[in-house]
C-alpha cells in the first residue's frame, strides 16, 4: 500500500500524506504501481467522457483535457516544457541540463506546450464515442507505464534531484510485471489491434528515450515527464489513425 501511495504521491495531484519514512528503495518499487495509478486517471477521464456526453463535442474535449491537467498540477506538461527548452537551445549536455533546470519557460518550452496540448485536443475530439473512453484509459494507463519503462532503462542524470531514487532503485521486473499488465489492457479494450497499437506506441516512447539518454546522459524529472506527454500523445493518435483507415 505505501509504494502505491508513492506512486500517487508522484503522479497525481492528490494531497496523499504518507506518515511513515520513506526508504530510497521504495521509490523505485513504486514504479511497479505507476500503470494501477494511470488506470485510476484513466477511469475518471472515462466516467467524465459518459457523464459529459449531452455537451457539444468540443466542449467535452476541452474538459476532458483540462481534467487531466489538473490530475497531475500540469507537472508533466512543465517536464516537457523544460525539456523542448534545454534540447533545442543548447548545445552541450551541461547547457540543457542547467536550461531545463532554469523555472523560467522559453519560447520553444511554450510553443511545444502549446503544440501538445492542440494535437491532444484534436485528436480527443476526432475518437468516436463508442471508442473515446477505452482510448482515455489505454492513453492513462501507457502514458504512467512508459515512465516507469523511462526509470528503467536510463540513470540520472544529475547529481541528485527529486527524481534520482525512482531511477536509482528501478527493477527490470517491475517494469516488465508493468508492461504485460499494460498489454493485457489493451488486448481487454481494444481486441486484435492490441498488439500492433502497443508496439507502434511503445516504439515512438522507446526512440525518446534513447534520444534523451544520447542527448543528457539519462533521465532527469522534466524528460520524464515529457515522455509521458509523448506516450499520451502516440496512443491517442495511432488509435485515431486506426479509425481513419
Amino acid at each position: 500500500m505505501k509504494r502505491l501511495l508513492i506512486a500517487l504521491q508522484f503522479l497525481t495531484a492528490l494531497p496523499i500524506k504518507i506518515r511513515s519514512e520513506i526508504q530510497p528503495q521504495e521509490f523505485g518499487r513504486s514504479l511497479l504501481y505507476f500503470p494501477a495509478v494511470g488506470l485510476f486517471i484513466g477511469i475518471i477521464l472515462a466516467c467524465l467522457s459518459s457523464a459529459l456526453v449531452f455537451l457539444p463535442l468540443l466542449l467535452k474535449g476541452a474538459l476532458i483535457l483540462v481534467t487531466s491537467i489538473i490530475i497531475t498540477a500540469a507537472m508533466h506538461l512543465d517536464g516537457f516544457a523544460d525539456t523542448c527548452d534545454g534540447f533545442y537551445a543548447a548545445r552541450s549536455r551541461e547547457d540543457a541540463l542547467r536550461i531545463m533546470r532554469d523555472s523560467r519557460i522559453g519560447v520553444m518550452g511554450a510553443v511545444g506546450i502549446f503544440c501538445i496540448l492542440l494535437l491532444k485536443f484534436t485528436l480527443i475530439v476526432s475518437l468516436p464515442e463508442n471508442i473515446l473512453g477505452r482510448s482515455l484509459i489505454m492513453m492513462a494507463v501507457f502514458s504512467r507505464w512508459s515512465q516507469s519503462l523511462a526509470c528503467g532503462m536510463c540513470g540520472y542524470a544529475r547529481p541528485a534531484g527529486k527524481a534520482k531514487f525512482f531511477l536509482e532503485y528501478a527493477r527490470s521486473s517491475d517494469v516488465i510485471i508493468g508492461g504485460i499488465a499494460t498489454f493485457l489492457l489493451f488486448l481487454f479494450l481494444c481486441g486484435i489491434g492490441a498488439g500492433i497499437l502497443f508496439i507502434a506506441s511503445f516504439i515512438s516512447v522507446f526512440l525518446f528515450i534513447t534520444f534523451a539518454r544520447a542527448r543528457i546522459g539519462g533521465m532527469t524529472g522534466d524528460t520524464i515527464g515529457a515522455t509521458n506527454e509523448i506516450a499520451e500523445l502516440a496512443v491517442l493518435f495511432l488509435i485515431a489513425a486506426k479509425c481513419a483507415f
